[in-house]
């Protein structure tokens, strides 16, 4: 495979830029254009995957068939079934007569799957099926037909983590990814930034009939360090804003600075590193405030050991007046007759009130008690989760605000029936 022939498939196909990724990714495109091999596209949303599989169908020996591109993401997951496998007239409410699925419909051609991360398990099971022996059954019948369909798919989201939670099949993805192709985002492109924007500055000036945008050395930085989340169709609608709202066509990094969203540079994000273990924000605050609570009780015995060996009375309360709060200066000066045990009690603990109360009133297990409480209201509330989903963990979880594998370890730590 050469240059050349890179160049000119990117010239065929209106693809912008000189990246090493980007080439590569052609490279791999060319070479798994003329097999029938499932192809498995990755990256982030807008940076053009399905430009990738238009490049393989046009290329493969099925290039005068049909190509029809479905998002599964678009497509409601009690009608999915029908619109790919198609349906039997009186197989379903509403069903009035029969209809031919897009496997039907684009036999001798290809399909191309995006968001298929987004497919439903019951689905994936018969895409499965379709894979694997090439055919298929439509819904409400019983009849056996053959599909001669190219299937490549695509998604934005991580299929490994989805087999990890049980939401995405694992032999479906290992069938899917036979041969992966990964299309690198914006930011990592380098000079393609620039490039593209020179493309799409000309392609609207054309179209609104004004004088092309250009760019000064200041504002091809800016624009080279911004990290471009929406990628290549962040960028095109950037283009076009400044195209009709800016007068002076000379961009510098102030005007470029105006049209890009500030915040995207100033929120701070959580850094998982390279290999993201399923854990969720909520799961990662949970084991904070637990570490926390340990913390806290293993003082809250140091402390009461200490009050209890050493039999620390009010003076120290005085001489430690700014840890234990304002107290009445009567209370403090009160001649001390007896020596008495106190020790602040968290249960009744107030902004500016404190609860005194003799240590041997105190019970043994009154730590125990509060440490456990956090633990006790934590497996209330997934009691209540599942009772109110029919004991149903997938949609418990959701309203938790956990993954399902989070949940189903909550059940077995806390021992909950369902």
């Amino acid at each position: 495979m050469t240059d050349e022939d890179i160049l000119s498939i990117k010239q065929r196909f209106g693809i912008n830029g000189n990246s090493p990724l980007l080439n590569n990714a052609i490279r791999v495109a060319l070479q798994v254009a003329p097999t029938d091999m499932t192809v498995l596209i990755t990256g982030e949303s807008g940076t053009g995957k399905e430009s990738f599989s238009k490049i393989i169908h046009q290329l493969s020996h099925r290039k005068h068939g049909q190509f029809i591109a479905i998002n599964c993401g678009a497509i409601p997951e009690g009608t999915i079934d029908s619109e790919l496998f198609g349906h039997e007239k009186g197989s379903f409410t509403g069903a009035y007569e029969a209809r031919k699925g897009y496997f039907e419909v684009t036999h001798g051609g290809t399909l191309f799957l995006d968001e298929i991360g987004e497919m439903p398990l019951s689905t994936q099971a018969r895409l499965l099926r379709v894979l694997e022996y090439g055919e298929f059954i439509k819904v409400g019948s019983s009849k056996v037909q053959k599909a001669d369909v190219r299937v490549l798919a695509a998604t934005n989201s991580n299929l490994r983590q989805a087999v990890d939670e049980n939401k995405f099949r694992e032999d479906l993805y290992y069938r899917l990814n036979t041969v992966p192709i990964f299309v690198p985002p914006l930011r990592e492109r380098g000079e393609d930034i620039i490039l593209l924007f020179r493309k799409f500055a000309a392609d609207f000036s054309e179209k609104y009939r004004t004088k092309p945008l250009t760019l000064t050395e200041d504002a091809k930085n800016v624009l080279l360090k911004f990290r471009f989340p929406g990628n290549i169709r962040q960028l095109k609608n950037l283009v076009e804003q400044i195209s009709i709202l800016e007068s002076n066509k000379e961009l510098t990094s102030d005007i470029i600075l105006k049209y890009l969203p500030q915040e995207n540079n100033l929120i701070p994000a959580l850094y998982r590193g390279k290999h993201d273990d399923g854990i969720s924000d909520r799961d990662l605050l949970y084991k904070i405030l637990f570490e926390m609570r340990r913390d806290v009780t293993e003082l809250k015995k140091l402390v009461h050991g200490i009050i209890k060996d050493e039999r620390i009375d009010r003076k120290v309360l005085k001489e430690h007046e700014e840890l234990f709060g304002n107290l009445e200066d009567e209370e403090l000066t009160e001649e001390i007759t007896e020596p008495k045990t106190y020790i602040i009690n968290p249960a009744r603990l107030r902004k500016s009130e404190y609860d005194y109360v003799n240590i041997e009133e105190i019970p043994q297990d009154a730590e125990e008690e509060e440490s456990l409480s956090l633990e006790d209201k934590e497996k209330e509330l997934i009691i209540k989760a599942l009772r109110k989903n029919n004991n149903k963990r997938k949609y418990a979880a959701k309203v938790l605000g956990i993954s399902e594998r989070t949940l189903y370890r909550k059940i077995k730590q806390y021992e909950i029936e369902e």
